[in-house]
């Protein structure tokens, strides 16, 4: 479902009448928190023990710009989430465990709706755009070096703001990014790790 879920959200929103659209030249900023959740199945690496990612929540911060009425340019950035993760037997049990650690600077596209009666004239938003992962501070319990290599994916966005104030909001959002990364043990190719999460958070908004 995943990114097509996304596209079908585009869709019926712009099937709404669109009115008193944010103007051109507008500036927002959002401080929240987002939850990574990754998805099941993350891989299975060549010596054949499959990889179980667990998820985190982290405080973010997002910056967006409208270049034209209703369309803005916003940068997602955030403090490094950290995942731990088990790497298992063919039965499911753990062999090893590991860490690491990530930041997943997004960079979207975004169309937002509003001039159609909603509770409350929640404006629905959607965007699409890119996403950069690096890793770092990988570790594993058995001593091995461990890399991950930097991942770069599509990232599809679709939100709500409900607006309290003039100027201020409240954001409900879901991100999918496509993250996937290789995996090097002690200097050897070890195979690929998709983390590919979807990623679920609330922000405080502020429109400048």
């Amino acid at each position: 479902m995943k990114l097509q879920s996304l596209v079908l959200a585009a869709a019926t929103a712009l099937t709404m009448t669109s009115a008193f659209a944010v103007p051109a030249g507008t500036w927002t900023v959002a401080a929240g928190a987002h939850y990574v959740d990754p998805k099941s199945d993350n891989g299975t690496l060549n010596n054949g023990l499959s990889v179980d990612v667990d998820g985190d929540v982290r405080p973010t911060i997002s910056g967006e710009y409208f270049i034209a009425d209703n369309v803005g340019v916003e940068l997602l950035a955030a403090t490094p989430f950290h995942h731990d993760f088990d790497l298992n037997d063919a039965d499911g049990n753990p062999v090893l465990t590991g860490k690491t650690q990530h930041l997943p600077p997004t960079l979207s596209v975004q169309y937002h709706f509003d001039g159609y009666n909603l509770p409350m004239n929640v404006k629905p938003f959607v965007g699409v755009g890119v996403n950069y992962t690096t890793f770092f501070k990988e570790r594993v319990s058995n001593g091995a070096d461990l890399d991950l290599d930097d991942s770069v994916g599509v990232a599809g966005h679709i939100g709500l703001d409900i607006p309290f104030a003039a100027t201020e909001s409240f954001r409900i959002d879901a991100r999918y990014m496509d993250i996937n990364t290789d995996a090097k043990l002690d200097g050897v190719d070890a195979g690929e790790i998709d983390i590919s999460p979807w990623v679920y958070g609330v922000a405080f908004v502020k429109s400048f």
